[in-house]
């Protein structure tokens, strides 16, 4: 390995252009940001080092023996986060980047490419959340940034185009385009000397793009060095040297490296990259990420060490995991499918790895077909689902999560024949991961509030019966649009009640959960008002049996009453059902 002359940056981004440079399946996926980008550029502009790289020079003749990919030059957060797989022929040597590849995709997203992210408060799924935006900077005055000197900034076409006089934005990619002082001092004048600003601000852009001219195509910027070795052992472990000593490389990406050089018939980074995708789709949506299905791998494959190390993925483990991959993978999107039959998603799922012993246990017992609607599983469901609430609601999954994996592993072994839900819980009796709830913790669930990930779950303990493959919403039974001083003052409620009423608006003893429809119908009716216009008497008493409603005045006059009494309701039902004692139909005896 050998330190070579410096490059200039416009030759190394037309050489990926022409991918002549290209990353080796080893390399993880970018994951800089828009300012990180931006503040590389301003890195460079201000003649800050920008670290050296290294480079792998593979040789034409060894082309075909690895597997490579191209560099992203448009990306967007949700449909191109994945590198495209490179069509190599052989017929020409490549340089594969084995350090420097977040750079190195910085500069070619901001020269000759685009970053599409999500917009705040738009909906993941909404194509319109994510414009299109390219890097541009500022010719006429610095950064607002403290720390920034030049104003780099992704923009859309239309903020690009909205200049003033402090404001024009100079499109970065289009240096490539002005490779001579010359046409430099040509696009000033045409753009910046005769459009009317004053001096300073001509001065300004006139040192800016000039600076920009020179560390793009003649400064020599890129340091490198180069290895030429074919050996790929060798390769990787300076790979793993270079990316393993710090918090760069998360150890994800660094064991996908791994298992993508050690698989012999898949391509371990599509296979699971894709496969992630995939499962984040089902349902409501979920945030399953490449962790979590390197883990289960592990915890499925029956390896006795499932910790994340290098060590654990060596080439025997990676080829049982490669053998095994299509029933593992089947066994992971059926645990999802049935988690998402509950009623979860990514909002509520407070712990990816409650998942996994889902996934095993659905992995021993053969991977049946329809498994989350079929009769024949009604109990085991029911005890999977448990063992999903009690794990989120006791947390179980916190901190070091590898000996409670270990534990349930070993607990489903010991007893085939249906999900052991109460074999696990006496495994964890006396210790600080135990599923067991004291009256102190179910008196706290009822502190649960609108909007907090854990509430579907103590919600969804209320409605046992409740088919989750319908859409259902949480509901504020008395509406919050309601519960407002100005409101409550004109329906006669007390000065001293109305910040109680107020206050306990969000709390589980005023939501329960409505299908879609009602809900939209209900909006913000007065609750006794809805629901005498929409069921007679009998079902009124069933509505009251089946969302936990006292048998007492349900107008909003008797809103504190109806809360506190239906938060006993629910107290009581939760000690029967979460202290594992008969619950012999609770609700009708305390009702009625």
């Amino acid at each position: 390995m050998s330190y070579q002359t410096a490059l200039p940056i416009a030759d190394v981004i037309n050489d990926v252009h022409r991918k002549k440079y290209l990353l080796p399946a080893i390399q993880r996926e970018f994951v800089w940001s828009t300012f990180q980008i931006e503040r590389l550029f301003d890195s460079l502009m201000r003649d800050y080092p920008i670290n050296s790289f290294l480079f792998w020079k593979v040789q034409k003749e060894h082309v075909k023996e690895y597997e490579f990919y191209e560099f992203l030059r448009d990306y967007h957060e949700r449909n191109k986060r994945h590198n495209p797989k490179a069509d190599v022929s052989g017929e020409e040597e490549i340089i594969a980047v084995l350090d420097g590849q977040q750079r190195l995709t910085s500069l070619y997203i901001g020269l000759k490419g685009s970053y599409a992210y999500k917009l705040p408060r738009k909906r993941y799924d909404n194509k319109q959340a994510y414009p299109q935006r390219k890097l541009y900077l500022n010719l006429l005055s610095p950064s607002e940034e403290p720390e920034l000197q030049y104003s780099f900034l992704f923009l859309t076409q239309q903020e690009a185009e909205s200049s003033d006089d402090s404001h024009f934005w100079f499109p970065v990619g289009e240096i490539l385009n002005l490779k001579e002082l010359h046409q430099v001092n040509q696009y000033l004048i045409d753009h910046v000397f005769f459009a009317g600003y004053d001096k300073e601000k001509a001065n300004f852009a006139n040192l800016a793009l000039s600076k920009l001219n020179q560390i793009i195509h003649l400064k020599p910027t890129i340091s490198y060095y180069l290895e030429t070795s074919t050996e790929l052992d060798k390769v990787l472990n300076i790979f793993i040297r270079i990316n393993s000593g710090g918090t760069i490389l998360s150890y994800s990406d660094l064991l996908l490296s791994i298992a993508t050089a050690q698989w012999q018939y898949k391509d371990a980074r599509e296979e699971i990259t894709k496969f992630v995708d995939e499962i984040n789709e089902i349902g409501g949506g979920f945030n399953f990420n490449k962790d979590f299905v390197l883990k289960t791998c592990l915890v499925l494959g029956d390896f006795s060490n499932i910790a994340f190390k290098v060590d654990n993925f060596n080439k025997s483990n990676m080829l049982k995991i490669e053998n095994n991959w299509d029933e593992i993978s089947k066994a992971i999107r059926l645990a999802v499918n049935l988690v998402s039959s509950f009623g979860f998603n990514r909002d509520t799922l407070t712990s990816n790895n409650v998942m996994v012993p889902i996934a095993y246990y659905l992995k021993t017992i053969g991977l049946p077909e329809n498994y989350e609607v079929s009769t024949n599983y009604i109990k085991d469901r029911a005890d999977l689902k448990k063992w999903l609430i009690f794990s989120l609601l006791k947390r179980v999954f916190g901190g070091q999560s590898d000996n409670v994996l270990r534990v349930v592993r070993k607990a489903i072994q010991e007893k085939p024949g249906g999900f052991p839900l109460n074999h696990i819980i006496d495994q964890f009796k006396g210790t600080n991961k135990t599923l067991l709830f004291t009256d102190e913790d179910i008196e706290n669930l009822t502190w649960s509030k609108y909007g907090q990930s854990n509430t579907f779950a103590v919600l969804s303990l209320l409605y046992p019966s409740l088919d989750f493959r319908n859409k259902f919403h949480i509901d504020h039974i008395y509406p919050k649009s309601r519960m407002t001083e100005r409101h409550l003052k004109k329906k006669g409620i007390s000065k001293e009640n109305i910040e109680t009423y107020i206050s306990y608006t969000d709390y589980i003893g005023n939501l329960q959960l409505l299908d879609a429809i009602p809900n939209i119908e209900k909006q913000n009716k007065d609750f006794d008002t809805w629901l005498a216009a929409l069921y007679d008497e009998d079902e009124i008493r069933d509505f009251r049996k089946k969302h936990y409603l006292p048998n007492v005045d349900l107008s909003i006059t008797n809103f504190i009453e109806v809360f506190n009494k239906r938060e006993k309701l629910i107290v009581s039902y939760l000690k029967k059902l979460l202290q594992m004692e008969t619950s012999s139909d609770v609700i009708q005896e305390t009702i009625l």
